[in-house]
């Protein structure tokens, strides 16, 4: 052999050596420098839902529940056999119920176990057995200043979301038959419909709790905590009642709600119209039309006429009593839009006729003008 190739073939090995050297030194020397996680769990861990993520997917998983007396509230699926938990004061006196989901389909449900002292139930509707449910707080407990999500159906509107905090703790008062006690209290409103419906960990999108009971003089709502009534739960679920025990709403309870006219509810309509818009939920928005109004205006039309509303603030609100069940509504409402490529603040007042179609609230009619 050579000179030459000699010195090729050391050099060779050489370099040969120095690869499994470094290769030796990366596996066994550079991991012990390390410290921390793999980059892409950290990653992973740091990856938080958002606010219209966990809207989105809380409200595919609460449902309307009505019972033969019309009577309405809200529930929320909580396990894999297709149950829901809601209110004792939702379901009371009533053993099968009609069951209206966020895709609009109508089932049937079974209440399979109901408290004659703490405020809960448990309805099983087996076509949604297999569903994946939300995912509930068992162990630990909500902290002042937590931010929340109320989600239900508040006079009949269906997936409707409330925000707030826990602005109190430790609750307790009697609505006959039941006693509250250890109540969360929140700054989201709970009006008649919310009842039974999840109250939200806005950041987790975990149930806390189970909205209530609503204090008519302020934006003031109360909830069960979850992990109080978990078990519970849990065993109807596992072993349901062979037998209900007799259960019927306070008298006081029912008159709330039968005394309830046009005008009380038409301000709460207008103000849950704007913040539909204010989310960009423009279906829903027109879904509170009349349908006279539909009929003069297509939905793409309706769309097109809002996309440049960026922000809608109700500066104040008038209702006036109509007759034929009718209710009239005048605000003048601060209006951020995008005008020619620039965003501008307008002022417009607004007049609505709120009425009811099919037993349902709708707008039956609107018009605004300009305040310069």
């Amino acid at each position: 052999m050579s000179r030459r190739a000699w010195i090729s073939a050391i050099a060779s090995t050489l370099i040969l050596c120095g690869g499994l050297a470094a290769a030796w030194g990366i596996h066994t020397e550079v991991p012990k420098q390390l410290t921390g996680k793999p980059l892409l769990a950290v990653t992973a861990e740091k990856k938080t839902k958002t606010l219209k993520d966990i809207i989105f997917e809380t409200q595919k998983l609460v449902v309307m529940i009505e019972t033969e007396d019309g009577d309405q509230g809200s529930g929320f699926l909580y396990n894999l056999e297709g149950d829901l938990i809601t209110n004792a004061h939702v379901v009371a006196g009533s053993h099968k119920v009609k069951i209206k989901t966020a895709d609009a389909r109508e089932l049937d449900g079974e209440v399979i176990g109901i408290s004659t002292e703490t405020d809960i139930a448990v309805v099983r509707v087996a076509a949604l057995a297999g569903t994946e449910p939300l995912q509930v707080v068992r162990d630990e407990k909500a902290e002042v200043g937590d931010e929340v999500l109320a989600v239900g159906s508040p006079l009949g509107f269906q997936n409707t979301v409330t925000t707030g905090i826990i602005s109190g703790l430790g609750r307790s008062f009697e609505i006959e038959p039941y006693l509250y006690s250890d109540l969360y209290q929140i700054s989201a409103p709970i009006a008649p419909g919310n009842s039974g419906g999840p109250l939200v960990d806005r950041k987790t999108g975990d149930v806390l709790g189970i909205n209530s009971a609503g204090y008519e003089q302020g934006s003031i709502g109360f909830s069960i905590p979850i992990a109080n009534v978990i078990e519970i739960a849990e065993g109807w679920s596992k072993e349901p009642m062979t037998e209900l025990p007799e259960l019927e709403q306070s008298e006081e309870s029912a008159d709330l709600e039968d005394n309830a006219s046009v005008e009380e509810f038409a301000g709460y309509l207008v103000t849950h119209f704007y913040d539909s818009l204010n989310n960009a939920d423009y279906v829903y928005a027109y879904s509170l039309l009349g349908g006279n109004w539909k009929e003069g205006t297509s939905y793409e039309k309706f769309r097109e006429g809002y996309l440049g509303t960026l922000n809608v603030v109700i500066d104040n609100m008038h209702v006036y009593d109509s007759k034929n069940e009718k209710a009239t509504v005048i605000a003048v409402i601060s209006v951020d839009e995008r005008v020619d490529g620039k965003n501008v603040l307008s002022k417009y007042q607004v007049t609505y006729e709120v009425g009811y179609e099919n037993d349902q609230l709708k707008l039956i009619s609107g018009k605004g003008k300009a305040i310069k």
